[in-house]
């Protein structure tokens, strides 16, 4: 079987552009992942976020375990199957969602106890059973246990915080196996500190995994602290595997991680903000539900390839969405995924061209230019 690898393809600056491969298919980097967090990209048919360019889409550990129980998503031939989705598939590893909990959960060496949001019921995720979910969920990336303190915290904390991870991340290698064609991710921690981050890439380069990711940031920090924080952490992660930052982000944060040297990444917020109609364009962003839309005869983006964009006026989607019609969702999602990848797309023609830099300038200027005012 063939194993899962990685190869850069070109850099510009920090910024990389490359490809994953794996058994299911090749994932062009710097790579969006659309959050399918229950086995559905919510508004969307499989079939559709392949067309918007999609690799790759992120499942949830957390709530799948849930709901419908990843031993009987395994019973009816894996994750792939279940929800229609032949190509990679990469699962967190539910530590995040846990750290949302807050009062509903208890933290020991061992792992996390919790109660469930859904019925009350009382859970357990250790890093070993974290591994078994995504081995039964039959996921093609596999996120290491972790534990993820919000921001900002004491440097104590953080640091406590971050030791414990290091020594799940060593639990979740040994649970997770040797798997051929299947990958297992680290996740670095530590906060803002660059210490901190250091010691976290040290152990996890000591530990060995296929991919890193940058962990711990998109938690209430704020732009500037995160690409502070960007501006060191991916360097001290091995160069030859992929690395993924967790959680972002809004286009303008993709692009500024991808300066600095990120190649993975995933969020819900363009199909969360599609289905409150917010629409991401290359003018800058769209709220659909306001009134100047309703005798607009333009598309959201003329640039735009999406059915929103070729086949429907400003003014058809202003109404639908004001009218809570299903198909507002459907529209404005797949435009905001449709841009996302785009974005992708161009970055990575920008990186292998050498113009990055200059790419990232007429980004920034066109979207300072703002929405124009309808015609």
């Amino acid at each position: 079987m063939q194993r899962f690898s990685f190869a850069r393809t070109a850099t510009d600056g920090k910024a990389r552009a490359g490809l994953i491969s794996t058994p299911r298919g090749d994932i062009r980097t710097p790579a969006f992942m659309p959050v399918g967090t229950a086995a559905t990209v919510k508004a969307m048919m499989p079939g559709s976020v392949r067309e918007t360019g999609a690799d790759i889409l992120l499942g949830n550990t957390y709530h799948l375990m849930l709901r419908p129980t990843a031993e009987r998503i395994d019973r009816l031939g894996g994750l792939h199957k279940f929800m229609n989705w032949e190509r990679p598939i990469l699962t967190d590893s539910g530590g995040f969602q846990v750290m949302s909990l807050a009062a509903l959960r208890k933290l020991t060496e061992n792992g996390v106890t919790f109660k469930s949001h859904i019925d009350g019921s009382k859970h357990e995720i250790t890093p070993e059973r974290s591994m078994e979910i995504q081995r039964l969920l039959g996921s093609d990336i596999v996120m290491c246990f972790d534990e993820c303190p919000a921001l900002p915290a004491e440097k104590a904390t953080i640091a406590q915080s971050m030791q414990l991870s290091m020594r799940w991340a060593a639990r979740s290698r040994d649970a997770f196996g040797d798997r051929p064609g299947h990958a297992l991710f680290g996740i670095q921690q530590g906060g803002l500190e660059p210490d901190l981050r250091a010691e976290s890439a040290a152990a996890l380069t000591d530990i060995g995994f296929d991919g890193y990711a940058v962990g711990g940031l998109a938690v209430g920090e704020g732009q500037e602290a995160m690409f502070g924080c960007l501006d060191f952490a991916p360097v001290q992660l091995p160069q030859d595997k992929p690395r993924y930052l967790m959680g972002v982000g809004k286009p303008d944060d993709i692009v500024g991680a991808v300066a600095r040297g990120i190649d993975m990444m995933d969020c819900v917020l363009p199909s969360r903000s599609g289905r409150t109609g917010q629409v991401f364009t290359r003018r800058g962003v769209v709220n659909i539900k306001n009134a100047r839309h309703a005798d607009d005869p333009r598309p959201l983006d003329e640039a735009c390839r999406c059915p929103a964009c070729r086949n429907y006026s400003r003014a058809y989607l202003h109404h639908v969405f004001r009218s809570q019609e299903i198909i507002s969702s459907m529209l404005l999602t797949w435009h905001n995924l449709t841009y996302y990848q785009d974005l992708m797309e161009e970055m990575r023609t920008a990186i292998a061209e050498g113009v990055f830099g200059a790419w990232q300038d007429n980004f920034h200027s066109a979207r300072a230019d703002g929405d124009i005012a309808p015609i």
